[in-house]
C-alpha cells in the first residue's frame, strides 16, 4: 500500500517535469532591447552682448502746450465778429476776431488831448510871463540904482544945508516904491519854477489819462496772439460785455504736450543711471533730456505716430502711482495732416509715449521666456546637453531680460520650458535637427 501510494504521487510529478522540459525546449529566447539616452528637441538662440538702451512706455492725455483765453479789458457792445470765429476753426496770428464799441474811449482820448493842449498853452504863457518879468525886473533894477544914487545925493545936500528935509523925505518915498516894485517882480519870478512844477505834474497826469484812454481804444480790438484753433466763443455780435468777461478760448496749434507717468526706477535707467546706488543729480537732468528720443502713438490706432521730445519733469509725483510725470512736447502736431490716414494730434487724445534713452552699457539680453523662476536659464552646452544655470537679471523690458551676469556671449540659450528638465540630457536644436 505504501509503495503504491508513492508511485501514484510520482506519476503526476514526472508528467509535470516532462511538460516543463518540453515548453523550455520549444520556446524562443527573450528579445534583446537596446538602451538609448533620453533626449528633447527645443528652440535655442545664441546669447549675444550688445548695447543696452532703456525703453520706457507711459500713457497720458494730449494737451495743448499753450492755451489762450481772451478776457475783455473794457466794457462795451460787440460791434464786429470775424466770420471764421467758430469752434474748431484755425486762425492765424494777428487776426482780429472781435471789435468792441470804442466810442466812449475815443471821447476820453479827445478830452485828454484837449486838456493836454490847454496845459501846453499855459506852459507857453508861463514861459512868456517869465521872460516879461525878467525884462521888467531888469528895468526896475536900473530905476532902483538911479533912485538909490539920487537918495544918497539928497542926504549929502541936506547935511550941507543946501536941500530941505522935505525933499529928502520925498526921495526916500520914491526909492522905497521902486524897491517894492523890484521885490514884487523878483517874487513873481521866483514863483515861476513852482508854477512850472505844478503845470508839469498836471501835464503828466493828463498824459497818463490820454495813454490809458488810447490803450482802452486798442483793447477794443481782440487780436489772436499766435496760430490757434478756436475752442469756445462766449459772445455774439451786439452783445454788451463788461471788463473781466471771458470772450474766446483757444489752443495753440504749434505744439502739443503729453504728461506720461513713468515708474521711478525706469526713469532712472532712462536718464542713464545704473543701479539703485547710482546718483542722478537734478542739475544734470536738462542736459540728459537731449539724449532721449520720444515717440508718440495713438492708443486707438498705433499706426498714427508723431516724434516728440522730453522737455521737463513736473515737480510732484503722481499721488496714486508714485511715478514721475514726464512732459513730452510734439512740435507742429498738425503737420502732414490727412484725415483719416493721418490725424492731427489734438487735445484729449489718449496716447502712448515710448521713450528711448542713451546707451547704458553692453550687456547680454535674452528673451524673457528663457528665464525660469526669476533667475534660472536652460543652456545647451558644447556637448549638446542640458545645463541649468543661475543668472542675475538687471531688469526686463519689451519681453527681453537684461542680464548683469551668469551668461557669456556665444552660449546657446534654450527658449521655452522643458518638462522634465533633467541636467545632462541631450538637447537637439529645433532649428537644426540632427
Amino acid at each position: 500500500m505504501k509503495i503504491a501510494r508513492t508511485v501514484g504521487l510520482l506519476a503526476p510529478v514526472a508528467i509535470g517535469v516532462a511538460v516543463a522540459v518540453w515548453l523550455i525546449s520549444t520556446s524562443e529566447p527573450p528579445a534583446r532591447v537596446d538602451s538609448h539616452e533620453r533626449g528633447v528637441v527645443a528652440h535655442t538662440v545664441m546669447a549675444e552682448a550688445g548695447p543696452v538702451r532703456a525703453v520706457v512706455r507711459g500713457f497720458g492725455n494730449v494737451q495743448a502746450a499753450r492755451s489762450w483765453e481772451a478776457i475783455s479789458e473794457v466794457s462795451g457792445a460787440i460791434t464786429w465778429r470775424h466770420p471764421d470765429l467758430d469752434t474748431g476753426n484755425l486762425l492765424r496770428e494777428g487776426t482780429r476776431v472781435l471789435k468792441i464799441d470804442p466810442t466812449a474811449y475815443e471821447l476820453q482820448v479827445a478830452q485828454a488831448e484837449a486838456d493836454l493842449a490847454a496845459l501846453d498853452a499855459e506852459a507857453a504863457q508861463l514861459d512868456i510871463d517869465a521872460t516879461n518879468t525878467e525884462r521888467l525886473l531888469s528895468l526896475e533894477q536900473d530905476r532902483l540904482d538911479l533912485a538909490e544914487t539920487e537918495l544918497a545925493r539928497m542926504r549929502d545936500l541936506v547935511e550941507r544945508g543946501v536941500a530941505s528935509q522935505s525933499g529928502l523925505d520925498g526921495q526916500e518915498r520914491a526909492t522905497l516904491q521902486v524897491r517894492r516894485t523890484t521885490v514884487e517882480l523878483q517874487n513873481a519870478l521866483d514863483l515861476i519854477p513852482t508854477q512850472r512844477k505844478k503845470l508839469d505834474a498836471q501835464m503828466a497826469r493828463t498824459k497818463a489819462i490820454l495813454a490809458r484812454a488810447r490803450r482802452d481804444v486798442e483793447k477794443t480790438d481782440i487780436v489772436v496772439p499766435f496760430d490757434l484753433r478756436v475752442g469756445s466763443v462766449h459772445v455774439q455780435r451786439h452783445q454788451f460785455v463788461t471788463a473781466g468777461q471771458p470772450l474766446v478760448t483757444a489752443d495753440d496749434v504749434s505744439q502739443a504736450q503729453i504728461t506720461a507717468q513713468i515708474p521711478l526706477m525706469s526713469f532712472r535707467r532712462l536718464m542713464g543711471g545704473g543701479g539703485e546706488g547710482s546718483a542722478l543729480s537734478l542739475g544734470d537732468m536738462p542736459t540728459r533730456f537731449n539724449g532721449i528720443s520720444a515717440e508718440v502713438q495713438l492708443v486707438s490706432d498705433p499706426s498714427q505716430t508723431w516724434t516728440g521730445r522730453l522737455v521737463r519733469v513736473e515737480s510732484a509725483l503722481d499721488p496714486q502711482a508714485r511715478s514721475a510725470p514726464a512732459v513730452i512736447v510734439v512740435d507742429d502736431p498738425y503737420a502732414n495732416t490727412n484725415p483719416p490716414l493721418h490725424l492731427p494730434l489734438v487735445p484729449n487724445m489718449y496716447a502712448e509715449v515710448i521713450l528711448t534713452g542713451p546707451v547704458i552699457s553692453t550687456s547680454v539680453k535674452v528673451p524673457g521666456s528663457a528665464v525660469h523662476g526669476g533667475n534660472l536659464v536652460y543652456l545647451r552646452d558644447a556637448d549638446g546637453r542640458l545645463e541649468l544655470r543661475e543668472v542675475s537679471v538687471a531688469w526686463r523690458q519689451d519681453g527681453q531680460a537684461v542680464l548683469s551676469g551668469g551668461i557669456a556671449p556665444g552660449e546657446e540659450v534654450i527658449l521655452g520650458d522643458l518638462v522634465p528638465a533633467i541636467p545632462g540630457m541631450i538637447v537637439t536644436p529645433a532649428e537644426r535637427p540632427e
